[in-house]
């Protein structure tokens, strides 16, 4: 996936120096498009989540990323395990949680993962991984970087679209 042909995202777009500064920037983000949700806890259709559960996945997508950053960096070529998104939202009750302190874990979450994005060269961001989503695929951590982008500001789109704005 090099393109979101839903959102219009273009991985190619962010250069890699410039994935910390996007990744920073998701805190006030997800703060402003919560804030505009009347109810972050209303699903808005079946199968859809609701603003606030987009907003813990976000959070988890940048902690997990993260570890797959860690290990990558540690180990030649590994595979990342699935995040089980779906698993986690109702294991840890995604919709029970405390907007405030979610995006409290979020921007923390983004900031840890822009500083360890921004210490990297471009021998470490061409490292790869295998990346176990939409398939199996060998992926570098620049493309790793870029996709956690891309996560957070298709999920702002998702967010905006439950909440009615």
């Amino acid at each position: 996936m090099d393109r979101c042909d839903e959102c219009g995202f273009g991985y190619a777009t962010v250069p890699g120096a410039a994935v910390p500064e996007w990744l920073r920037g998701l805190g006030a983000r997800y703060a402003a498009a919560l804030a505009a949700a009347a109810d972050p806890r209303r699903r808005p259709a079946e199968g859809v989540w609701s603003p606030l559960e987009y907003t813990c996945h976000v959070r988890d997508v940048l902690r997990v990323q993260g570890e797959r950053l860690d290990l990558a960096l540690r180990v030649d070529a590994p595979e990342f395990a699935p995040m089980g998104r779906d698993e986690r939202a109702v294991t840890d009750r995604y919709n029970e949680q405390e907007p405030a302190a979610v995006l409290g874990e979020l921007s923390t979450a983004a900031e840890e993962l822009a500083g360890r994005f921004a210490a990297l060269g471009p021998a470490e961001l061409a490292r790869p991984g295998v990346y176990p989503w939409p398939r199996p695929e060998a992926r570098t951590l620049l493309w790793l970087g870029r996709h956690t982008v891309h996560e957070g500001e298709h999920h702002l789109l998702d967010i905006r679209r439950g909440a009615g704005t």
